[in-house]
């Protein structure tokens, strides 16, 4: 990600970045659009693939989402909302088993993938047996795993039994993780050959766009789905990607060159200049992301036999002891990188989930006290006994290498850790990594936040569902990212604990609300007092809207894109 404003917002450029996409035959290249009917949106985390499913990068997602849609997904609220259902099943409608081992879905009739294929229940059964294929490796598999099988009654219904009473039957097939595949378009490419589908950079969808161009890690261009159900407004949506995450705001803020900007990350002081321009403004919302610093449970330094590096085998010469975790906790101080880089738009927290409140522990605290810090790495035994300002043991230097994707926030944040850390005796090197690498989720490539193959990473995620059951799997011991399962567990860390395992399956199947909701919070207790990873700060959603667009409705619990087909400039 290169900070360069004229690279960001070159949209005259569009032409010629067009000529360069992939998969459409020439007759099919854009023809000229007058700039009233352009969406242009700025997404200075580029797509680099548009199959969310083979990606744990939001901004990959975020592209797919124009032209892939859920059976249904959450509003603002934490209401279902159909897309291809015809309703939201129930027990009192029939849909919902009362026991909670089921649920039948009935499809609309009128949808056709946008090269004029029906869209039938069939598409939902082999969707399902793609992400559930281990030599798929999808990075959505999890969410499906409490799934025994996908039946489609009739073309327009299908029903979904599971392996136990399941209390969140609405997290699979909606929202983020539940973009339905057409299974005329992958059936060659159930297996280990995923990847090279032609439908991850050129998807058949069902949403109000379909894609006309793509350069991965540039540029899509996107035209009305010309067999979807509805109008829409715009002839033409070009999502121009790099860049940062500034220049992508002042686009829309101030120069008004683009529509909209995603995922504007930047210094609170930049933001409070940027509203000033008169072009747009800031939408905002807490929903569930936290910046959060990850251990690394592994020695990314040792190699195993197989020449993977972080494997299980070969654990951490030192985060495996809690107490060296928490001098970690205690020597970052999250005040000050709340306030100072986030300002309103940031809250210091210590909880993995934040998010629908109902479920945000009141039992946990967090603290800044380099001297509690410095005492307890000296009850472990590392102490700086050659003087050269780390502490060290048994020959083993206590220096980190800390990891993160590029943005001047994150930057930030890593020199004022840096710092914290240097005060009681810890050396780090920074590292940073342009996000359409670091958040590819490509199994080839070691730079991935699966592989990682550091000491300390930071990223922002959340629960993208207000059942955070999926996002909570993600520790469990099973989801081990690890060459055996093709790098797609979800547990980069590859933290291990029973007792963990144990509440989270029985949280699977506990069907009263009350005594559901104690249960994953008992799961945030334990990741937060076993310091098995530290959360810094609880972020808003901010995205930049022009003034000229209107429909904007955003929610937490899908990707900002959701309603695009309701997008209008007036």
């Amino acid at each position: 990600m290169k900070n360069s404003a004229r690279g960001l917002i070159g949209f005259s450029l569009i032409g010629t970045l067009i000529s360069l996409g992939a998969c459409r035959p020439a007759s099919n290249t854009p023809t000229a659009i007058s700039d009233d009917n352009i969406l242009k949106l700025l997404y200075w985390q580029a797509p680099t693939i548009l199959n969310p499913h083979l990606s744990n990068g939001f901004k990959d997602a975020e592209a797919s989402r124009i032209t892939l849609e859920p059976l249904a997904s959450f509003d603002a609220v934490g209401n279902l909302r159909p897309f291809l259902a015809v309703e939201i099943p129930s027990v009192e409608n029939g849909g919902v088993a009362s026991d909670g081992t089921s649920v039948t879905w009935t499809l609309r009739s009128d949808v056709l993938w946008s090269d004029g294929t029906p869209f039938t229940a069939e598409d939902v059964v082999f969707t399902y047996g793609l992400l559930s294929n281990p030599n798929v490796g999808s990075t959505t598999a999890g969410v499906y795993a409490t799934i025994d099988s996908v039946e489609a009654v009739s073309p327009t219904e299908v029903k979904i039994t599971f392996k136990e009473p399941n209390p969140a039957w609405s997290s699979v097939f909606t929202g983020t993780t539940g973009m339905i595949l057409p299974a005329h378009a992958f059936e060659d490419f159930n297996g280990a050959n995923v990847r090279s589908a032609p439908a991850n950079l050129q998807p058949i969808g069902t949403g109000p766009y379909q894609v006309i161009t793509f350069k991965p890690g540039d540029v899509v261009v996107y035209e009305p789905n010309p067999h979807y159900r509805d109008s829409v407004s715009f002839e033409r949506v070009e999502l121009k990607g790099g860049g940062d995450a500034a220049s992508a705001a002042r686009a829309v803020m101030q120069t008004g060159d683009a529509d909209f900007a995603y995922n504007i990350q930047v210094e609170a002081p930049i933001l409070k200049q940027l509203e000033t321009g008169g072009q747009g403004q800031f939408v905002s919302s807490f929903g569930s992301q936290v910046e959060r610093i990850l251990f690394n449970f592994t020695d990314p330094n040792q190699v195993a036999a197989s020449g993977e590096r972080s494997n299980i085998e070969f654990p951490h010469p030192f985060f495996t002891d809690a107490k060296v975790r928490q001098a970690f906790s205690l020597a970052i101080d999250r005040d000050t990188i709340a306030k100072q880089l986030y300002g309103p738009a940031g809250q210091g927290t210590v909880n993995f989930l934040v998010s629908p409140e109902v479920y945000r522990s009141p039992n946990t605290s967090y603290a800044f006290d380099l001297g509690q810090a410095n005492q307890l790495l000296d009850e472990t035994g590392w102490m700086d006994s050659n003087g050269d300002g780390t502490r060290d043991r048994n020959g083993t230097e206590m220096q980190v290498l800390f990891v993160t994707s590029v943005n001047p926030v994150r930057q930030k944040t890593q020199e004022i850790i840096k710092q914290n850390l240097a005060a009681i005796g810890i050396g780090t090197e920074l590292r940073s990594l342009d996000p359409a690498v670091y958040f590819a989720g490509d199994p080839a490539s070691e730079d991935t936040v699966e592989h990682f193959y550091a000491d300390l990473q930071m990223f922002a995620t959340g629960n993208t569902n207000p059942d955070p059951g999926a996002y909570l799997r993600t520790y469990i011991c099973d989801e081990a990212s690890q060459k055996a399962n093709n790098w797609s567990g979800r547990n980069y860390s590859r933290y291990c604990n029973p007792q963990y395992d144990a509440l989270w399956q029985q949280s699977t199947t506990e069907l009263d609300p009350a005594k559901r909701a104690e249960l994953l919070i008992q799961m945030n207790d334990i990741l937060i007092e076993d310091y098995a990873v530290l959360p810094i700060v609880h972020r808003a959603n901010i995205d930049a809207v022009s003034n000229r667009l209107t429909g904007i409705d955003v929610t937490p619990w899908d990707l900002h894109t959701w309603n695009i087909g309701e997008w209008q400039r007036p």
